[in-house]
């Protein structure tokens, strides 16, 4: 394999996990490209010299009969690719239910798809504080690893609360394949080949635990080594790809990790928050104490066709004011899961928040030619992007604290927003200044 042959393609169930693979790549010396559709032939040409692709998607917040209708064609066009490995990319909380962001389901779609027997699942990714030991997952949240049950955020979830640590019983709800397990002791047998081709016979799909960077190096090791010549198909969060670059690495397949070159603070940006999580409500806060502008939405009026246009000219014009001030501004519809209002966890409900907020941001950027913006909350940043005319994003800089949200480079026809800085945050993911961090491009 030369060294510019495409090694993955990759789908991303939201958007924030979709920037978080394509970190995870760009900054280890894998050039890659994020799509926001399948893009034309003249947009693909443009990134010839990508070696990973992505395709943004918002299956983590759709139904299964949506699944069927919209990721089947999505994984057509990434198989089509030819590249070795096609990866259904999930939150690396795994959080997902049988009617919402089935990854059952998504496994299914695949692995016929594919014509695959077995499929691969990981979803440990230790760079971001998510383990998995003999099959159960855990996660970090203020500095304590907790038990995915038990993490103070994703067992609270407002549209699928994690209340099974065990992944496969977890799947078990979601898909009738069975699923086999590769423990973190199993990994370390002499004989672990000989185990992973048995367990591939046997089962249709196999998890692999991953705990370290050692068993994290194994499992690269093993999927790079049972991949299919015609491209293999893996489920799993971006664990995937860095159990897969300690492989690319140890063969020689690709280049040192490129230096990315700080493009600098900015004086003002603009964020909206459809995040309820607790992480996000401290940025909120932080940001309001540091000199930002924090407006609070009323979501009810937002989400009602009767009152949503009158509530969006409302609090552009309050947005406005405050840029014009000089000042940083944030948009929210929640500080903390207390603050969520349940009643509006519909798809509908949800959907429509989210490009109402994309609508807003729109303007903002427009108006006062905003260089640099963010959106919280990963169902929230699916939904929003599509109202910003932007069809690629590549990595403008790594944030190494906040591994998965990246300061990206938005590519569109549009001018306006071609060239625009924009971070994509998960609900779970950064510390208390991570917004101020984003405005000043402070990596440490």
């Amino acid at each position: 394999m030369g060294a510019d042959t495409p090694l993955i393609a990759y789908y991303g169930d939201d958007l924030t996990g979709s920037t978080d693979v394509m970190e995870a790549l760009s900054s280890q010396g894998v050039p890659t490209v994020l799509f926001t559709a399948i893009p034309e032939a003249s947009q693909l040409a443009r990134f010839a010299d990508c070696r990973a692709i992505g395709l943004a998607g918002t299956s983590r917040s759709e139904s299964p009969a949506w699944m069927h209708e919209h990721l089947t064609p999505a994984l057509a066009w990434l198989r089509s690719l030819d590249t070795a490995f096609c990866h259904y990319k999930t939150c690396s909380t795994f959080d997902s239910a049988p009617e919402v962001g089935s990854i059952g389901c998504a496994l299914e779609i695949g692995r016929e798809q594919f014509e695959q027997s077995c499929v691969p699942l990981v979803v440990g990714v230790p760079q971001m504080k998510r383990y998995t030991a003999f099959g159960q997952l855990f996660a970090a949240a203020q500095g304590e690893v907790h038990r995915i049950d038990r993490h103070p955020v994703m067992s609270r979830h407002p549209v699928t609360p994690m209340a099974e640590a065990d992944l496969c019983r977890h799947l078990s709800h979601q898909t009738a394949l069975d699923i086999g397990l590769v423990d973190v002791v199993s990994l370390t047998a002499d004989d672990l080949d000989a185990r992973v081709d048995d367990w591939q016979r046997r089962y249709e799909a196999l998890l692999y635990d991953v705990l370290d960077p050692t068993s994290q190096a194994t499992v690269g090791h093993q999927l790079w080594r049972t991949r299919r010549p015609e491209g293999s198909f893996v489920v799993g969060s971006s664990g995937v790809e860095y159990a897969l670059l300690a492989e690319w690495r140890r063969q020689g397949l690709i280049d040192a990790p490129p230096a990315f070159e700080n493009p600098g603070a900015v004086e003002r940006i603009a964020v909206v928050s459809g995040s309820c999580s607790e992480t996000t409500a401290r940025q909120i806060r932080w940001a309001q104490e540091n000199g930002f502008r924090a407006i609070g939405i009323d979501v009810a009026r937002l989400a009602s066709d009767a009152t949503a246009d009158a509530m969006q000219d409302e609090l552009l014009a309050q947005a406005l004011t405050a840029l014009r001030e000089g000042k940083s501004v944030v948009l929210y519809t929640a500080l903390g899961p207390e603050t969520n209002d349940r009643s509006l966890s519909t798809e509908q409900a949800r959907h429509g928040i989210g490009r109402r907020l994309g609508l807003i941001l729109r303007e903002l950027v427009v108006q006062e030619r905003l260089t640099r913006v963010v959106v919280a909350g990963g169902d929230t940043s699916s939904h929003a992007l599509q109202q910003l005319g932007i069809h690629a994003l590549t990595t403008r800089l790594p944030l190494p604290e906040t591994p998965g949200s990246p300061l990206c480079t938005a590519h569109s026809d549009n001018p306006a927003f071609d060239g625009l800085e924009i971070a994509f945050k998960g609900g779970q993911i950064g510390s208390d200044a991570y917004f101020g961090k984003i405005r000043d491009a402070d990596a440490s």
